[in-house]
């Protein structure tokens, strides 16, 4: 039986870069948020033994290093199951484009072997293989917006969001992940950027059991804020790192508790004073993507492109992940559509989408390859 899924990219609605970790890994503190550009899964299980990746994209690896193929092998074992999987992946979504296609591909395979098999594993264990294989796998379980503690791995589901319309650019660069760390890490030691710290106040993941009543997904008790509950608040080694905790708690404590954006820009409210869309505010307050002090110097052209997004008429443009995707969001989807094909003119690849609340991710995922 083979299975098309498709596999949903997505953003960073923020991101902070932490203290170097003792596994080597670097705190984070972000917010994905899925959006509608996707690749597409056909998944099988056949007689015989083995994995095999087949894809048309040469820049997608086939062997043991394509995380689909390693999230197989872990997926089969846990299912208890014997054959020869076979993963055709038609690429839309650029490699090594901050979008974390190659871990919606992986996430993909693990829930394309569940349907084929007609088996499934335990959301804890799905959430635990997931995080072995990559640090961004985890989010792509819960969907929607996600908030991402610790290496990005440690995931809490947040609020179902209304959809609001984006425009994604890509350009022909391709980002290393491992590289903008190692220069985050580089300018950080020559004092280039400003850090403070604060020590003894634990890592990222210690504090997120404080954050306002939530649980990592998968876990008993996984929720979001109520009423009853205080604002979610956040201390690190970094003034950056509270910035966006600052930033998360009066999206939190004032956008989903019903209370009005007395602080928000006029342009973004609605009738009676209220902001029309709440991730629309969340992203307009300040909150920025570290990666963008490394990966802009070394790519001018996507300096370029955040601009090109901010005059099309983007109310916000940010680096997703490390880059080298760039994305904007608008007010509507005409003004998106609109945009997208200026920016096309001009000679950006640029795609006019929206983001994806929880549910339609979940609805969408298996609704075939249009």
């Amino acid at each position: 039986m083979t299975v098309t899924v498709r596999s949903f990219a997505k953003i960073n609605l923020g991101l902070r870069i932490g203290a170097l970790r003792p596994d080597g890994f670097h705190e984070l503190l972000t917010v994905y948020q899925m959006i509608g550009l996707h690749d597409v899964l056909h998944v099988s299980v056949g007689r015989g033994s083995g994995i095999e990746i087949r894809c048309a994209d040469p820049g997608v690896p086939r062997d043991e290093s394509n995380t689909c193929f390693r999230i197989a092998e872990k997926a089969m074992q846990a299912l208890g199951a014997k054959g020869r999987v076979v993963i055709e992946i038609e690429k839309r979504l650029p490699v090594q484009g901050g979008l974390g296609g190659a871990s919606a591909n992986a996430v993909g395979t693990l829930l394309g072997l569940e349907s084929a098999l007609g088996k499934t594993i335990p959301m804890a264990e799905k959430l635990r293989i997931a995080s072995e294989v990559g640090s961004d796998l985890p989010l792509f379980l819960v969907g929607g917006t996600v908030l991402g503690v610790g290496r990005g791995e440690q995931v809490f589901p947040l609020p179902d969001l209304p959809g609001i319309s984006c425009v994604v650019i890509t350009p022909d660069v391709g980002v290393s992940t491992t590289k903008a760390f190692a220069e985050w890490d580089r300018l950080c030691g020559a004092g280039t950027l400003a850090r403070e710290t604060a020590p003894n106040q634990g890592t990222l993941e210690e504090q997120s059991q404080n954050l306002a009543g939530l649980r990592p997904a998968g876990q008993p008790g996984a929720a979001v804020p109520t009423q009853a509950q205080p604002k979610l608040t956040l201390s690190s080694p970094s003034d950056r790192m509270k910035e966006l905790g600052r930033g998360l708690s009066a999206w939190l404590g004032e956008g989903f508790l019903g209370q009005s954006y007395s602080s928000a820009p006029s342009h973004l409210l609605g009738r009676g004073g209220r902001a029309g869309n709440p991730l629309l505010w969340l992203v307009r307050a300040g909150i920025e993507n570290d990666f963008e002090q490394v990966v802009f110097p070394e790519y001018p052209e996507l300096r370029e492109g955040k601009r090109a997004l901010l005059r099309a008429g983007a109310k916000y443009a940010s680096l997703s992940g490390s880059g080298s995707t760039l994305y904007g969001l608008f007010t509507s989807a005409e003004a998106a559509i609109r945009a997208a094909a200026r920016l096309r003119k001009q000679g950006w690849t640029a795609y006019a989408t929206a983001t994806l609340p929880r549910r339609q991710y979940w609805r969408k995922l298996f609704a075939g390859g249009r």
